[in-house]
């Protein structure tokens, strides 16, 4: 059996060095699963990033792929599951960024890094171009959002994957509470969605 691989997508001005991102990464460690991990650096174009990440997918078999996004890296997870036909968890999702990004054109500097991002008007075409209208597979898609998200109205992803496995969580934040207890759930639906089981 060839090896999955787990592909993990930060949000908006964050970066690998993210809590959710840490804590994926230690999980995967801990289980026997850390060489099957990536958590690339995104670049603030959105087609810059997913051709940068469809680079590092079409290296891998496509039948192993495993996606995780959190915020717009969640949207990004959405086109790229569709794209590959391959299964995603989505933590508190952006689900049509395009929408309300106009507010974002201008500088801004990474949580992490300090590095800055500029953010244009052929941004918000390109987040466009990526919108899944309708999923083809909705088993691929697992959803986890928070009501306290308070960035992202967590409704609109309640709808939007309605038909995908969509789990809600009451309170919490926009960074998702208690993120490390829901890591076990959402590996076993990721690796049963490959055909994927540890001996």
């Amino acid at each position: 059996m060839s090896e999955p691989f787990l592909l993990y997508l930060h949000g908006f001005l964050s970066s690998p060095l993210s809590q959710k991102a840490q804590q994926t990464i230690n999980y995967c460690e801990q289980t026997g699963l850390g060489k099957f991990i990536k958590v690339p650096t995104l670049g603030s174009g959105p087609a810059q990033a997913i051709a940068q990440l469809k680079s590092i997918l079409d290296a891998h078999d496509r039948g192993n792929i495993m996606l995780m996004g959190s915020s717009l890296g969640g949207y990004y997870a959405t086109y790229l599951s569709e794209f590959y036909n391959a299964p995603a968890v989505l933590i508190n999702p952006a689900v049509r960024p395009f929408e309300h990004w106009e507010k974002h054109i201008g500088r801004h500097k990474n949580y992490y890094t300090e590095e800055i991002h500029t953010i244009t008007k052929e941004h918000i075409t390109e987040l466009e171009n990526f919108y899944v209208e309708e999923l083809s597979n909705p088993d691929n898609i697992m959803a986890l959002v928070q009501t306290g998200d308070e960035t992202l109205d967590y409704r609109l992803a309640v709808e939007k994957f309605a038909d995908a496995q969509c789990i809600v969580r009451a309170g919490g934040n926009h960074s998702y509470e208690n993120y490390v207890s829901e890591l076990p759930m959402i590996f076993e639906f990721l690796l049963s969605r490959i055909g994927y089981f540890e001996r």
